[in-house]
């Protein structure tokens, strides 16, 4: 994990500070940066890119938190759980789309309102999409990151004893509320404060979502960083760098920002635990809680529902609520192209899936055999890809491919793949593999089997749900990874996810509509065979079927 990052960020440096012999930079010199402070977007590129990754991650973070101090082990807690998978499946490019299509002046929202509340015959003339503070992409932003933090929030409970301190400051009357943020949330946080670091670096630094919903005069700084990659003119390569280094400084200042504020929350944290409050609003904060779960799902739900729409929309006039017909034009005119896209985007999402869920068992499996218990150090490590900024490291690695030749095919893509698909292959197998029961494997040595036939025998098939689990979660990973794709292929190699976002810039909804469910299909599927394979294979295995 270290490695590519360090690598990557090294290349990026270098050209950031003038160097880059292939290009005629042999010295060192601090003009692209003293070009990029020149440039008349700058500061508004940075403030945006700071604003929108400290809202959105907040934003989350407090829904999260509100969620389970209002529904933690209720039957309503329960339906939340079993919808983050589908949820978390759903590809950012897609689901920002769907919002985009619901909130747009002449999407579904508008048009649901405007026979009986706002009587427009036509789309308001407002700035909802792309607006100059980055609202809209906040809100895709918290949309889409509401149900990451909150699986992170469960693997943290599931380590934590959080019932018996709930229950003990329930009994002595503190509403359930109140007692959930002064006895769990405190722990809960230490656990998933690196999932929160990646939230907001990833917030920060997002670029297809970005090409979406957000601002365009001037871009976020990561989307002009791409546009400078991107330039013809391949002296802007060092500009380019310069401004990744910039955004790399962002994001560490951001991160150190959060941390000042993480001090202050624990200082203010303490006097409200000292002081004994036991109320708390919890029907309100339970009403609060549940409506913005409902947003938060809901706007994935209708909007993937609008883009199912909108692929099969024939004539569809203003204010309709729907189209005047329904037609397969769309997708006819389009199969013969999707068909190789998407085949393209497959292979690549499954070879890294494999090779990294090989890497995450040997890995799990040479912790049990040596005994080995990997500290936070480790987890600091695995968190790098996801912490450092895409652009900052993606942009340094893209010139030494190029320097030793393999960029721009499909194998380098997939090496790219490999660093952001195995943190999440890893966090989503190590608790499982970590939970077995050991004295299965103490029978079967009985009976034995040698350290070999427990792994391939008794331990990997018992953890088939879990492993098929990590699998999908991270071909899902795979299939949205967008700017990987396009810097390590060169943007020669074309995916589902690059097509869709190069659609963006049409306009053509059909169209859009069409790649975005085809990549949500793809990213969907491996979690339908998680859930249908083992109750297949287990058929004669009660125990085995849920396991």
């Amino acid at each position: 994990m270290f490695g590519p990052v360090l690598a990557g960020v090294l290349g990026t440096i270098g050209p950031a500070f003038g160097y880059l012999p292939a290009l005629g930079g042999d010295s060192v010199s601090p003009t692209a940066f003293a070009m990029l402070f020149d440039w008349p977007g700058i500061t508004r590129a940075s403030v945006l890119s700071v604003t929108t990754g400290i809202a959105a991650t907040t934003i989350s973070l407090l829904l999260v938190a509100l969620i389970c101090a209002a529904w933690s082990g209720s039957r309503a807690f329960r339906v939340i759980e079993r919808m983050l998978s589908p949820l978390l499946s759903v590809p950012h490019a897609a689901a920002a789309f769907g919002l985009a299509f619901l909130i747009a002046p002449s999407g579904w929202i508008a048009r649901a309102t405007s026979p009986w509340l706002t009587g427009w015959d036509r789309p308001p003339d407002l700035l909802i999409l792309q607006d100059p503070y980055g609202l809209s992409l906040i809100a895709g932003l918290v949309v889409k990151e509401v149900p990451f933090l909150l699986l992170m929030t469960l693997a943290a409970l599931g380590q934590i004893r959080t019932a018996q301190a709930r229950d003990t400051a329930l009994a002595l009357g503190y509403a359930p509320v109140t007692a959930w943020f002064k006895t769990v949330f405190p722990r809960v946080y230490a656990q998933i404060r690196l999932p929160v670091f990646a939230v907001l670096a990833f917030s920060m630094t997002v670029v297809d979502v970005s090409l979406i919903l957000g601002p365009t005069t001037p871009p976020t700084l990561a989307v002009q960083i791409l546009r400078w990659m991107n330039d013809p003119d391949l002296s802007q390569r060092f500009l380019a760098s310069a401004a990744a280094v910039w955004q790399l400084a962002l994001v560490v200042f951001t991160m150190l920002l959060w941390r000042l504020a993480e001090i202050a929350v624990a200082h203010l944290g303490r006097r409200w635990v000292a002081s004994g409050a036991r109320g708390g609003a919890t029907r309100t904060v339970r009403a609060i809680a549940l409506a913005a779960a409902m947003l938060s799902a809901g706007s994935i739900v209708f909007g993937l529902f609008g883009l199912a729409v909108w692929s099969v929309a024939g004539l569809w006039s203003f204010p309709d609520l729907l189209p005047d017909a329904f037609t397969g034009r769309t997708w006819m005119r389009h199969a013969m192209n999707l068909w190789p896209i998407a085949s393209e985007t497959l292979i690549i999402a499954a070879v890294s899936t494999l090779v990294a869920l090989l890497l995450t068992l040997a890995c799990l499996e040479a912790e049990e055999r040596h005994g080995l218990k990997p500290g936070s150090r480790a987890l600091w490590l695995l968190y790098v890809p996801l912490i450092v900024p895409q652009i900052a490291f993606l942009t340094g690695l893209q010139t030494l491919a190029i320097f030793t030749g393999i960029d721009g095919n499909r194998l380098a893509v997939i090496a790219v793949h490999i660093i952001f698909v195995l943190p999440y292959v890893f966090l989503s197998l190590a608790d499982p593999f970590r939970a077995w029961d050991a004295r299965y494997g103490h029978v079967a040595r009985a009976l034995g089997a040698g350290c070999d036939g427990v792994l391939w025998r008794v331990r990997l098939p018992m953890l088939l749900r879990p492993i098929l689990t990590a699998a999908a979660v991270g071909f899902a990973v795979s299939i949205g990874q967008f700017l990987p794709t396009l810097l390590a292929g060169a943007g020669r190699v074309q995916t589902l996810t690059t097509e869709a976002v190069a659609l963006a810039s049409g306009g053509d909804r059909r169209v859009i509509s069409v790649y975005a469910l085809a990549q949500t299909a793809l990213a969907l599927l491996p979690f339908a065979l998680a859930l249908f394979v083992p109750a297949i294979v287990w058929r004669n295995r009660k125990g085995l079927r849920h396991a």
